[in-house]
């Protein structure tokens, strides 16, 4: 009893204290109404209702008797400070309230027969608990819903005869309606049994406080803690846990005044964990957590050093670790309800020192437990009465509060039976419990290190057990973190303990693995350590059973040396591949490609250098290089023959290279290395093949070769000067890139830029050959080069006809176009066309591929040469084309008259940096008709320079049309054009160009007149007006000449005119000019009265506005101003 479970904290001191209520009068197996009466008080209760715990039991049950109260404590000695059923007793034994539940309904035909009998119950009740101050009440379980209370005369009347025949008060009597809302009136009943409940140990606070008066503090000190605990956790039970906090934090004071000896140390350290528990319980449930976080450190730096007997230390470190891990219970727990933690303040620090108390229990019992000696008899640590009656006491002398003990046999065979236990102790399964919280708990705050550190606690702790396995599993898992972060002595030490195991489970390959670790440049044993690690290496790769490790289990040994023997019995397992990447074997490895990259007509070259840091000299058998191409592994091979044996020196590094040619279907690809292998051992004893994925290297290369690397720019001279190769500066080269052999042609590109859009841009390909045989299969690929804009392969095109403009299903790039051989020195010719359509930079790629044969490492192949050449070339708009509407006058237009002539001005400007020859031009009219004959270009063989814009005009006129649209398309102009300096032969480029639309207007009149060119001053100039009606109705024309200070003039100055639809009129003025040089005509004002919508403006800007007048001159004079 005293060995395991005396440090658990008993359940009711860990429970949380809530009222306890007896029901009884309730038939919850037979009775479906009590069942679900019960029911509705215990299942599902939610975190709102009140903390009440409830109990169903008989009528008739036997309540703990009330012992006599005591009148006076003036020769009364107490035995101990706690009785150890105490808590339970008033938790799960004792109620603060009976209640009787009676099936009665207020109308029952047998009332007072019930009645009675109701009465009867609850005089049992009282008597069972016969000196209590526990509260009675009956509940009446009834069918009817009751009456709101008044209403109800026989109800009241009933209710207080009720009362007096069962002496009790109104506030005890209640009604429990079984109706569909039972479980309401059950929250109610509860409400008020809380409130009897809180009354009750409200009373029995009182009762204890009224003792304080007959102590003394000479000899009832242990009445004092008791009092002030009792008070405390009733009021807990009541719920009041500000005011039991401040009793448990008085009773712990008290506690601690007590007078210590070793007779009663252990009581006094039980009774104070126990009261620190709550305090720092109650400290989390009111979150202030700092205070119970500085409760504990208060309690533990009061309690370590109160030891007790040094027979018994052990007792001492379990009760601390106990301390501990009730703490860091309590701590998560209060985290799961919402408390945060830190890194530097969570539940593993807690756990972890429990662990480290565990440990120390587990050495005190190795140096304190004799091994030897026989169990007494008899039995000391039995307990007649079934256990002791006050925590923390000695079974053999209980109740005894003496310095000294009264029995000093009793107490040596006590000690003994406690030492003899304490050996039956699983320790490390303790120990491993508490680690293993306490990772989880690191590993939650993301300390790491901390984590690591009790794995690696955890691991020695699974080999004390001898569970070597995990031990093997946890320490491995560990040496990854110490590897990375270079801890190298913690690592050796992880690494021995590992060995250790390994050994004892004669695992073959972990022993040969943490043997290779251990003799690495990381490990920090001593010389003569290493020598003996490397011997029983040597005896395992030759199948003999290796030596012992130093400091093994000694019962363990003789097992693992029959294991050892087993396992060389075996001869399916002599053959072991060990992959060391992840590791710091003895042996390093580093190769690298001569070349990061290799022409194909060039053999490939590598290098892979050793390096054993053991103490003596390592013979292996093969060295072996794997490629990710495995048709090169069979050159990759190096094998220790008969004549000649391989070894490697200590400290000492030593280089092989190797030689292959490589494929020519491999150009373009890398080769990798894939892993090196070293095999250590023979045929006749076990072959240990040590791999390397990749180029070599292990877990501390990369941060040497950085360390290294540093160290050369710091000091470079001094490497440089060095005759010995440094092995951490070697770097890995573990890929190389097969490239094609340099090609020993030339390509020369011969081309005028920029291209102009849409033109067969010319490009003149030469290609010279400098190769000593001759270049077979010349292929050209030529055009658009890959990767770029989208767009831009739709709107380029390659040919190599240039006789004829290319299509837009021509190809961006024209691929593997056969050119045929080329003898050396000669040269091949070729012009590639390009057509633009947009504008803007594009990159041309020209690739020249070949075969020439040529041989290497007197092996011949053939290889693939390619030249590639790349142009940038802009593509700019050989000319801009502006188009302008202007009337017959040469006035710009926005809207065109229908069926009037009008004028189409076109202008092309060239902005080509190279003379434009414009060979032709045209219209393509879609609506509109030409007013002219003929149209013909105007541009025909005209040559525009840089800058320069050639213009034509074209008389056009839209006729009447069909449909009502006031927007109509005009059609197309075709330009036909050429660089000048191209040959004669070349294609034409067509540019088209989309005439605007034109908006068009209905003129109900057109006036027009007839005019001679000029006229002179003093001379009569006639001018003849035609007013034409283009409606389908008779139109009544108002006209009249406005006066003008240039002219006079005869004919009708005002007129009213009727035109017929269709008609035309005509009318005659003779204007005489008075002044020279350019004169407005006189206007004419013209009104529409049957269409109002038409205005003088509209109708007369068809006429002429001016007129030029020459002066008057004389006869005699023409012939002398022709001669001049």
């Amino acid at each position: 009893m005293m060995a395991g479970s005396q440090w658990e904290l008993p359940p009711e001191l860990c429970c949380r204290p809530m009222a306890f209520v007896a029901l009884t009068g309730l038939d919850v197996v037979y009775n479906a109404v009590h069942r679900a009466i019960w029911d509705a008080f215990c299942a599902n209760r939610r975190a709102d209702r009140v903390p009440i715990s409830f109990k169903v039991l008989p009528g008739d049950h036997e309540y703990p008797k009330c012992r006599t109260k005591r009148t006076s404590y003036e020769w009364y000695i107490p035995k101990g400070i706690l009785k150890t059923g105490w808590m339970n007793k008033h938790l799960n034994l004792v109620p603060a309230l009976v209640v009787l539940f009676y099936e009665l309904d207020w109308d029952d035909p047998q009332w007072k027969e019930k009645q009675s009998e109701c009465a009867t119950k609850v005089e049992i009740v009282r008597t069972s608990l016969q000196g209590r101050n526990t509260k009675v009440a009956v509940v009446l379980i009834q069918k009817k819903t009751p009456l709101p209370p008044g209403e109800d005369l026989v109800a009241s009347e009933r209710a207080a005869a009720l009362c007096n025949a069962c002496d009790l008060s109104g506030k005890s009597l209640f009604v429990l309606p079984h109706t569909d809302h039972l479980v309401g009136y059950i929250i109610r009943l509860e409400n008020a049994f809380y409130e009897h409940a809180q009354t009750y140990y409200y009373t029995e606070i009182r009762r204890v406080k009224s003792h304080k008066e007959f102590l003394n503090k000479t000899t009832h000190q242990l009445l004092f803690v008791r009092h002030q605990f009792k008070i405390a956790f009733f009021s807990e039970l009541k719920q009041d846990t500000q005011n039991a906090l401040k009793y448990y934090k008085t009773a712990y004071s008290l506690v601690h005044e007590l007078r210590a000896h070793e007779t009663n140390i252990l009581e006094i350290k039980t009774m104070a964990g126990f009261i620190n528990y709550k305090i720092c319980r109650l400290c989390f449930q009111h979150n202030t957590p700092l205070d119970a976080i500085a409760q504990f450190r208060k309690h533990i730096d009061l309690c370590k050093k109160k030891i007790g007997s040094a027979e018994l230390a052990f007792e001492h470190a379990a009760w601390m670790s106990k301390q501990f891990q009730s703490f860091g219970e309590l701590f998560d727990e209060a985290i799961k309800l919402g408390l945060t933690a830190i890194q530097t303040q969570n539940p593993g620090f807690y756990y972890q020192q429990a662990a480290c108390y565990s440990q120390d229990r587990k050495q005190l019992a190795l140096q304190l437990c004799q091994a030897g000696a026989s169990y007494p008899s008899p039995e000391p640590l039995d307990v007649q009465s079934g256990g002791l009656d006050f925590y923390g006491q000695r079974p053999w002398r209980q109740g005894h509060q003496s310095i000294d003990p009264p029995d000093a046999e009793k107490e040596k065979t006590g000690i003994l039976a406690l030492q003899i236990k304490e050996r039956d102790v699983p320790h490390s399964e303790l120990i491993i419990a508490l680690v293993s919280n306490a990772v989880a708990q690191f590993k939650k705050y993301k300390c790491p290190r901390m984590k690591s550190h009790l794995m690696v606690q955890m691991g020695e702790e699974y080999y004390h057990a001898k569970d070597y396995t995990k031990a093997l599993k946890l320490l491995d898992y560990v040496m990854c973190d110490y590897r990375t972060e270079r801890w190298w002595g913690l690592l050796t030490a992880i690494l021995t303990t590992a060995l250790r195991c390994a050994y004892l489970m004669a695992s073959v390959k972990d022993y040969i693995i943490y043997c290779m670790e251990l003799l690495g440049r990381a490990s920090t044993l001593k010389e003569e350590q290493k020598s003996r690690i490397e011997k029983n290496l040597l005896k395992v790769l030759m199948n003999e059973v290796p030596d012992t490790e130093p400091e093994c289990d000694p019962s363990s040994v003789s097992a693992a040396r029959s294991l050892w023997n087993d396992r060389m019995a075996l001869a399916g397992s002599n053959e072991l591949t060990i992959e060391v990447q992840d590791y710091i074997p003895f042996i390093q490895c580093k190769a690298k490609f001569q070349s990061p990259s290799f022409h194909v007509d060039q053999p490939i070259q590598l290098q892979v250098f050793l390096r054993a840091d053991c103490p003596h000299p390592v013979p292996f058998n093969k060295l072996a290089v794997s490629l990710s191409n495995q048709e090169y592994n069979q050159w990759c091979v190096v094998e220790s023959s008969d004549q000649e044996s391989m070894s490697l020196l200590p400290g000492k590094n030593k280089c092989y290279n190797f030689s292959f040619v490589a494929k020519t279907e491999d150009v373009g690809k890398k080769i990798e290395m894939t892993g090196i292998e070293v095999m250590l051992g023979g045929d006749r004893g076990r072959c240990v093949f040590v791999s390397w994925r990749g180029a070599g290297g292990d877990a501390a290369s990369t941060h040497e070769a950085l360390q290294a690397s540093r160290s050369s720019r710091r000091w470079g001279r001094c490497i440089e000067a060095r005759q010995e190769l440094d092995w951490d500066s070697l770097t890995m080269q573990h890929s190389t890139m097969i490239i094609s052999r340099v090609p020993k042609i030339s390509v020369q590109l011969n081309h005028q830029p920029p291209a102009l859009s849409n033109e067969m841009y010319c490009i003149f390909l030469t290609i010279q050959s400098q190769e000593e045989g001759v270049a077979k299969d010349v292929k050209l690929t030529a055009g658009l080069k890959p990767g770029q804009d989208a767009n831009l392969g739709q709107t380029t095109h390659v040919a190599l006809d240039g006789s004829k403009v290319c299509d837009d299903t021509a190809p961006a790039l024209l691929p593997d176009v056969p050119l045929g051989d080329l003898k050396p020195g000669k040269k091949l010719e070729r012009c590639v066309y390009m057509k633009c359509v947009s504008t803007g930079p594009r990159v041309f790629l020209f690739h020249v591929a070949y075969s020439i044969d040529t041989t290497v490492e007197r092996c011949q192949i053939v290889c693939k040469c390619h030249k590639d050449e790349t142009v940038t070339i802009e593509t700019v708009v050989p000319f801009e084309v502006s188009v302008k509407f202007m009337s017959t006058k040469f006035e710009p237009q926005d809207r065109i008259a229908v069926d009037i002539p009008f004028l189409l001005m076109t202008d092309i400007l060239s902005s080509s940096p190279w003379p434009l020859l414009l060979a032709a031009s045209s219209l393509q009219l879609l609506t509109m008709i030409s007013n002219t004959p003929q149209l013909q270009s105007q541009l025909q063989d005209v040559v525009l320079q840089t800058g320069e814009c050639a213009s034509e005009c074209f008389c056009l006129r839209c006729p009447p049309l069909t449909n009502s649209n006031s927007t109509v398309a005009t059609g197309q102009y075709l330009i036909s054009w050429r660089r000048e300096s191209s040959s004669a032969d070349s294609p034409l480029i067509q540019t088209t160009v989309t005439l605007p639309h034109i908006i068009l207007e209905f003129v109900p009149l057109y006036i027009h007149a007839d005019l001679p060119s000029f006229g002179r001053v003093r001379e009569s100039l006639s001018v003849r007006y035609h007013i034409e009606n283009r409606t389908a109705l008779v139109q009544e024309v108002e006209m009249a000449v406005e006066p003008s200070d240039a002219f006079m003039f005869s004919g009708l100055k005002q007129v009213r005119l009727r035109i017929l639809p269709g008609s035309e009129q005509q009318m005659l003025y003779n204007y005489y000019p008075l002044m020279a040089g350019y004169q407005t005509l006189p206007q004419l004002s013209i009104s529409l009265p049957r269409c109002p919508n038409t205005n003088t403006h509209t109708l007369r800007r068809f006429l002429p506005q001016r007129i030029f007048v020459k002066p008057q001159g004389r006869q005699l004079d023409d012939a002398s101003i022709a001669a001049a």
